[in-house]
C-alpha cells in the first residue's frame, strides 16, 4: 500500500509547470480515471474525442490540453492546462503516491555476512539474505526473501521486491526497481558441443544495471561469459523478458513483456521493442529504431531506425503490403482455379 496525500490544486500545478482555471485551494486526495473518479480525485483528458467524458465527470480536478477549456464545458471543477495531459498525470500520481517507505531496519530472519556493508538508512526485511562483502546503500528497501550474492554493489535508494535473486558480483545503480522474482547474474546459455555433447563455456562476466532502470517481475538478465552484461540508464523491462549474456542494452531503452533476447545483442539508445519479440544473437538495433510485437530478428542483422514488423522484421510499410497479399491468397486462390478450368475448357474445345 502507498501513503496517500493531500495536496491543493495550486500546489499539483506548480509542480507540472500547469496553468489552474478555477478553484486552486480545492484539495486532491488521489488520481482516478474519468469514469470512476469523484470528490478529491484527479483525473486527465488529452484527446478532443473525450472532452464530454471529462466534463461530465465527478473529478474533483481535471488535468487538460493547453486552452482545451475554450473547447469544452469544464466549469464544474477546478482544471491544470498542460501541454502534455499523460505526463503530468504521472508526475502529480507520484506526488499524490509516494513508493511505500520503510523505517530503516534489519529484520532478525535476515541472514547478513559481517563483510557486508549496509547502509544506516536502509531496510532489510524478512529471510533476506545478503553475502561477503556486499554493499547496501542509503535508502534502498530490499522487501522479503531477496538473495544478494558476495561482492554485489547496490546503490542508493533502490527497490527490490520480494524474491529477488543477485548473483556474485552484479552491479546496481541508483533509484533502481526490481519487481518479485527478478534474477540478475544467473550463468548465460553457452556451449561448445563436441563428440560427447555439450561442454559449459565459462560464464564468468558480470552485470551492470545502471541508474534509474525498472525491471518487471521474472525477468532475467544473464551475466556475460567474458566481460559484461549492460542495461543502460532509464531503460525499462516488463515482466518476463530475458536478457542473454554479453548483451548491452543502451539508455531509455523500453521493452515489453515476454521478449527473448540472443547473447551479444546490441541495443542502442531510445529503441522500443514489443512483446515477444525474439532476436537471434549478434543484432545491432541502431538508436530510435520500433520493433513490433512478435518480430522475430535474425541473426547478425542490422536494424536501422524506423518502425519494423513481421518474421523476419522488415519494414513497416512492407510489412502492411505483404500482410495485405496475404489477405487476398483465398480469392486469388479461387481466381486461379477458375483460370485453370477456362483454360481447361479452351484446350478441350480445340481438340
Amino acid at each position: 500500500m502507498n501513503d496517500i496525500k493531500t495536496v491543493s490544486v495550486h500546489d499539483l500545478a506548480a509542480k507540472v509547470s500547469g496553468r489552474v482555471v478555477g478553484d486552486g485551494a480545492i484539495l486532491i486526495e488521489s488520481i482516478a480515471d474519468l469514469e470512476n473518479a469523484g470528490e478529491g480525485d484527479i483525473a486527465y483528458v488529452e484527446d478532443a474525442k473525450f472532452f464530454a467524458a471529462a466534463a461530465a465527470s465527478s473529478a474533483s480536478c481535471l488535468i487538460i490540453p493547453e486552452n482545451a477549456e475554450s473547447r469544452a464545458d469544464f466549469k464544474k471543477v477546478a482544471l491544470i492546462a498542460v501541454p502534455n495531459p499523460k505526463l503530468a498525470f504521472a508526475l502529480i500520481g507520484a506526488v499524490l503516491h509516494p513508493p511505500l517507505a520503510r523505517e530503516p531496519s534489519i529484520h532478525p530472519t535476515a541472514v547478513v555476512s559481517e563483510t557486508a556493508d549496509i547502509a544506516l538508512t536502509a531496510f532489510v526485511g524478512p529471510h533476506v539474505c545478503v553475502g561477503e562483502n556486499a554493499r547496501i546503500g542509503a535508502f534502498t528497501r530490499i522487501e522479503a526473501g531477496v538473495f544478494v550474492g558476495a561482492n554485489v554493489s547496490v546503490g542508493d535508494d533502490c527497490v527490490l521486491h520480494p524474491n529477488v535473486v543477485l548473483y556474485d558480483g552484479v552491479s546496481l545503480g541508483h533509484h533502481v526497481i526490481l519487481h518479485a522474482g527478478v534474477c540478475i547474474g544467473a550463468d548465460g546459455f553457452g556451449y561448445v558441443r563436441d563428440d560427447m555433447g555439450y561442454h559449459k563455456f565459462p560464464q564468468i562476466g558480470t552485470v551492470v544495471i545502471e541508474d534509474e532502470v525498472e525491471l518487471g517481475a521474472y525477468t532475467c538478465v544473464d551475466r556475460a561469459a567474458l566481460g559484461r552484461t549492460r542495461i543502460g540508464r532509464g531503460t525499462k523491462l516488463d515482466n518476463l523478458v530475458h536478457v542473454g549474456h554479453n548483451c548491452d542494452i543502451g539508455e531509455r531503452v523500453v521493452i515489453a513483456a515476454q521478449t527473448g533476447i540472443s547473447g551479444s545483442v546490441i541495443i542502442e539508445d531510445d529503441c522500443v521493442i514489443g512483446g515477444q519479440v525474439g532476436f537471434g544473437d549478434h543484432i545491432r538495433v541502431l538508436s530510435g529504431a520500433v520493433i513490433g510485437s512478435k518480430a522475430g530478428v535474425l541473426p547478425g542483422k542490422i536494424v536501422r531506425p524506423g518502425v519494423w514488423w513481421g518474421i523476419p522484421i522488415q519494414p513497416l510499410e512492407e510489412y502492411k503490403r505483404l500482410n495485405a497479399h496475404i489477405g487476398r491468397l483465398p480469392q486469388m486462390r479461387e481466381e486461379l482455379k477458375d483460370l485453370r478450368q477456362r483454360l481447361k475448357d479452351l484446350e478441350d474445345g480445340e481438340r
